[in-house]
């Protein structure tokens, strides 16, 4: 059964006709151009045509969110005349983060929507919360002593260990890891996700944890790396918190970012280690930083076997020399040893009667010492069996051999009778054992 035989769509708009009939209500609502006070974000300008492309923004005055937000546009000949104006009344150049009061008119197209077209500003209009919370938030870290502390970390030889801070569907992280991964070079890498949201009002609660979850594993770790796609500046506000850029700064492990876009520096870019523009930008840093360590092996490579080729080439030479001055030194070393021998052979008939005059004599003592050692064991000998003897007969198992008896009162001998009182139980030992008595 088709449900939509049942529908009435007699009375259902077309989006293209929806489009138009909000497009002809604004124009009734707005007929003529109004003031308008708001932020500025993402403020870009395109470079052939001239024209300035913009998000104005409004923030709720306790919480810091943004509640609303509307696309701007500047078209070339008005930003032309409006550019240098407010830069040289302000002394501010156009750009993000700026408070601003400027006259608008309320276009929205069936295709691109809704839109502000600017064609008027005041420059008295200062800067905005943005610019001010930044600085405060800049002042206060540099005060505290903590803004600089992640980029005096010393950066690791070879950052290899890298613990990655994004959210796991952002396209940027396929495009960090499938760069890092497929390197040209084959530097192994190795990742470790921590998720965390990119945008919205818990970004800086969830990067926070994620760091935390990281502090308890720094030493599995070489570098951090706070990575996000693109977006608008608007989106990038999150970055610009204090707790965010204190946790950042005061890291263990140097920190490298690539959050947005060239044009766009937050807090957290400021005070990381290393700041880059992209996820990519990341990655070929990364192994750039690998490539250097590279050539600095093949550097010390080269000179090495440079060194070992002159070292042969030098031992190759004292050889060739060696070579030429052997047959001389050979022969004069054998007329030396001939020399020698002919010495020895005269003194030979000498040396071996002096040798049989001291092998007589060395018998001789040897056997003296054979006499007096024979001597020396006997006459212990016997001095240890008269020492066992005696020690035999003061035996107490002798004693009752021979009939004696011995009485044990508590385990010790008494020896005297007034050792003992009427009642006591005593043990009289025997050769052949113990008996137990009572004196009476």
């Amino acid at each position: 059964m088709n449900l939509f035989n049942d529908l009435d769509l007699t009375g259902a708009f077309t989006l293209s006709t929806l489009n138009e009939q909000v497009a002809q209500a604004l124009d009734r609502s707005f007929p003529e151009a109004c003031w308008i006070q708001a932020e500025t974000s993402d403020v870009r300008v395109q470079g052939s045509a001239g024209h300035c492309y913009l998000e104005f923004v409004e923030k709720n005055a306790s919480s810091g969110q943004i509640v609303a937000k509307a696309r701007g546009t500047i078209w070339a000949r008005t930003f032309h005349l409006l550019n240098p104006y407010f830069e040289k009344e302000t002394g501010q150049a156009f750009v993000s983060g700026l408070k601003v009061l400027v006259k608008v008119t309320v276009e929205f197209h069936k295709l691109y929507g809704y839109s502000l077209n600017v064609i008027d500003i005041e420059p008295s209009y200062t800067l905005g919360d943005l610019v001010r919370k930044r600085q405060e938030i800049i002042r206060r870290l540099q005060e505290e002593g903590i803004f600089d502390l992640n980029r005096e970390l010393p950066f690791p030889v070879l950052p290899q260990r890298i613990a990655v801070i994004t959210s796991p569907t952002a396209a940027g992280y396929g495009d960090f890891e499938n760069q890092l991964m497929n390197n040209p070079a084959g530097y192994p890498f190795y990742l470790k996700l921590f998720p965390a949201l990119m945008q919205g009002e818990k970004t800086e609660e969830s990067i926070i944890a994620a760091l935390d979850r990281i502090c308890l594993h720094t030493d599995c770790f070489d570098v951090v790396v706070l990575i996000r796609g693109g977006g608008s500046a608007s989106d990038l506000n999150c970055f610009d918190s204090y707790l965010l850029a204190a946790h950042c700064a005061q890291f263990p492990l140097p920190l490298i970012t690539g959050i947005g876009h060239e044009r766009d520096d937050s807090i957290v870019d400021l005070i990381a280690h290393t700041r880059l523009k992209t996820p990519t930008a990341v990655a070929a840093f990364l192994i750039g930083r690998m490539d250097e360590q590279a050539k600095l092996i093949d550097n010390l490579q080269q000179a090495f076997c440079s060194h070992v080729m002159e070292a042969l080439s030098t031992q190759q030479t004292y050889l060739k020399l060696l070579a030429a001055r052997f047959p001389s030194l050979v022969m004069s070393r054998i007329e030396r040893n001939r020399t020698q021998l002919q010495i020895l052979r005269s003194t030979l008939p000498a040396s071996l009667l002096l040798t049989m005059t001291r092998r007589t004599a060395l018998t001789e003592i040897r056997q003296r010492l054979q006499n007096r050692w024979t001597e020396y064991v006997n006459r212990h000998n016997r001095e240890m069996e008269l020492t066992e003897q005696f020690l035999k007969m003061a035996s107490p198992n002798y004693v009752l051999q021979r009939g004696y008896t011995l009485i044990l009162k508590e385990g010790k001998i008494v020896n005297r009778a007034s050792g003992l009182s009427v009642g006591d139980e005593v043990t009289a030992r025997f050769a052949d054992g113990d008996r137990t008595v009572v004196v009476r």
